[in-house]
């Protein structure tokens, strides 16, 4: 039903949203097409022999906690929209409601799952994306196929280059960073990048892993779900959704089960 009111938001508000907007233009020099990559490739397989034991016993660890499988993958949209399979370590126990429904991610992290990501060492495992070249060390932050029509043109060109292990805020934030925050963050390093801006943003990697209120919203997953835009363009998630979409979904349900 999310996704339906996802579609309805997009064909709805999406055209009157991409007339509006400030376009985006793809910064191109001789450290983003050459340079980049080659670190790229150092910094990743250097990180990948450092990590090996820290990874191994995670693994075991992983292990104990949720079982087998130790590693999730999941697809994920990389540049130019193609997609490509990122691994990690499980940190979620698939528990089921008496409906035989997942429950909220919130409710299925481990205890050890929630030091992961709060650490982000569940980001150690995407060093292996980095150094086959579908991600890099320093870019968006790479998203699940299902938000790839959702993007107004502006946001969509957060795909103009590699997603990355992160692309953290420019500045410090006074608040938990929002959708609307991390796409527009996203975009202005599609127009900045450079090597000084990487390792600004390198700087900030590590301040942003530390941050207490960003880590505790992702560890706890309460960020909501991308569902589109509003009327002033601004990102929505699944809490923000008009009450007018989540009426039609509903009443398209119960037609749908008195049809069935």
């Amino acid at each position: 039903m999310r996704w339906q009111i996802a579609d309805w938001l997009a064909e709805d508000r999406l055209p009157a949203i991409n007339a509006k907007l400030e376009g985006v233009y793809l910064r191109q020099n001789l450290y983003s097409k050459y340079i980049k990559r080659l670190l790229d490739i150092v910094v990743s397989l250097t990180a990948l022999i450092v990590t090996l034991p820290i990874n191994f016993v995670i693994g075991i660890i992983t292990f104990f906690d949720v079982g087998r499988p130790i590693f999730f993958s999941q697809e994920r949209i990389g540049k130019d929209g193609r997609p490509f399979t990122i691994v990690k370590f499980r940190n979620m126990r698939n528990t089921m409601n008496e409906n035989g429904e997942l429950l909220p991610a919130s409710q299925r992290v481990t205890k050890w799952g929630t030091f992961v990501r709060r650490t982000s060492l569940d980001e150690l495992l995407n060093f292996w994306s980095v150094l086959k070249g579908d991600m890099s060390l320093i870019g968006p932050r790479p998203l699940v196929p299902q938000y790839l029509e959702r993007y107004s043109n502006r946001h969509k060109m957060r795909l103009a280059v590699r997603p990355g292990l992160e692309c953290p805020p420019r500045g410090r934030l006074d608040h938990v960073l929002t959708w609307q925050d991390q796409f527009e963050n996203d975009v202005w390093y599609v127009e900045n990048i450079s090597f000084l801006t990487d390792c600004k943003l390198a700087i900030n990697l590590v301040r942003f892993a530390f941050d207490r209120k960003n880590s505790a919203a992702r560890a706890g997953a309460k960020r909501g779900t991308f569902m589109g835009y509003d009327e002033n363009a601004v990102v929505i998630n699944y809490e923000q959704v008009p009450q007018e979409y989540i009426e039609r979904a509903f009443h398209e349900f119960i037609m749908e089960k008195k049809v069935g």
